[in-house]
């Protein structure tokens, strides 16, 4: 019985691998992944401030957006690790 699909061939699989395997692809996933990074973490800071956790001075604010930066720094580093 004939379903119209072709099965996966190893080398279709092989095919897909290689392309994932690119730098270009790489890139593209390494900065995905450092945007998410910085969206939580930059959101995570938000809801703390919200919440009163943090203070909502100028000098607090450019205090904890430096802690940020810095955070999502080191994860993008890891993120680069965990693409290449």
């Amino acid at each position: 019985m004939a379903t119209g699909h072709q099965p996966l061939f190893p080398e279709g699989f092989q095919q897909a691998a290689d392309i994932m395997d690119g730098f270009l692809v790489k890139f593209i996933m390494w900065g995905i992944l450092t945007a998410l990074a910085y969206h939580v973490i930059v959101g995570i800071r938000h809801m703390l401030m919200d919440f009163g956790y943090l203070e909502e001075t100028f000098e607090a604010g450019q205090r904890s957006a430096k802690i940020s930066f810095v955070i999502t720094v080191v994860l993008s580093l890891l993120a680069g690790v965990l693409v290449w």
